[in-house]
């Protein structure tokens, strides 16, 4: 009850406020602010700051909504480069394994030096190229 009574008050707080004040001095030379004039003594009305103007929100088809479609165009490139990259990759890993599996007799550059693959080491370059297109293409 107390929380509907407060919201109650802080949500009628600006129509109090938007009210005008008068200002007026008594006999005894004392300055008073009331919401009422008093009676049978000169008044005047106190100015009273008008709230600030809202902010206008954004308008669609403004800037914002030109910025949001340009990040979208980006990731979409950014996207289409890497699906273009993978597939690469996998064709790649595709064709070595296909290599790896029809060919016994691979040899390899090293630092400029040809070294034949010995079947064990065939073997892991068949699982190690299968664990990858796995991982990695569809």
């Amino acid at each position: 009850m107390r929380t509907l009574l407060v919201s109650l008050l802080i949500g009628l707080s600006p129509w109090c406020m938007a009210g005008q004040i008068y200002t007026w001095v008594d006999a005894q030379g004392v300055t008073h602010f009331d919401a009422q004039p008093p009676q049978g003594q000169p008044s005047t009305t106190v100015r009273t700051p008008s709230p600030p103007a809202p902010k206008p929100s954004p308008i669609p088809g403004n800037a914002a909504v030109g910025d949001q479609k340009a990040i979208d165009e980006k990731v979409k490139r950014q996207v289409a480069e890497q699906q273009a990259q993978l597939q690469s990759f996998c064709e790649q890993a595709r064709t070595n394994l296909a290599q790896l599996q029809n060919n016994p007799r691979l040899r390899e550059e090293v630092e400029g030096e040809v070294r034949r693959l010995n079947e064990e080491q065939r073997r892991e370059r068949i699982a190690e190229t299968q664990k990858q297109i796995e991982e990695n293409c569809r």
